[in-house]
């Protein structure tokens, strides 16, 4: 089960114990931010690209997009997102509840510099209804990211 691989990810940290479940979604942004009572920047949201050097994740300010432009010049490839069906199978959690905790094997995962103006942010663990409440520090040491990039921009009309 997912939410337990991502716990036993957690658990290495002394993080285990932090995971939040709700008895609803949190899938969306929109969702997390609700249950959590919190902005929907606040949310880290998880997204699954796959690279012709395998699967990355990368988590970025959920009220931040990918910017193809940035994605391309950072990854020196195409924005390509992993197809929802195949999300569970090559990363190892599912839509709505992928995570950087407890990923498949060969999968990377980035950070996005939109989460650095945040003190704290929650990622979900591992499930549809998961979140946990992380300082950056904390989700750079839990997350065993390669690196922090650049690809995200605010939709239009929108302020950070």
């Amino acid at each position: 089960m997912s939410i337990e691989n991502a716990r036993n990810h957690l658990k290495k940290y002394g993080k285990d114990g932090d995971i939040i479940e709700f008895s609803s979604s949190s899938a969306t942004v929109k969702e997390a931010a609700a249950d959590l009572n919190t902005e929907e920047g606040r949310i880290a949201k998880s997204m699954s690209f796959m690279l012709s050097s395998g699967p990355v994740v990368i988590l970025a300010a959920g009220d931040e997009k990918i910017d193809n432009r940035k994605f391309k010049d950072t990854f020196h490839e195409k924005a390509r997102m992993i197809g929802p069906d195949q999300v569970e199978e090559i990363i190892g959690h599912p839509v709505g509840g992928v995570c950087p905790f407890g990923v498949k094997d060969g999968v990377t995962v980035y950070l996005d510099q939109s989460l650095r103006r945040f003190d704290y942010v929650y990622p979900a663990a591992g499930s549809r209804n998961s979140a946990i409440k992380l300082t950056i520090p904390e989700l750079e040491e839990t997350s065993e990211y390669k690196s922090w990039v650049d690809v995200t921009k605010l939709p239009e009309g929108q302020g950070a």
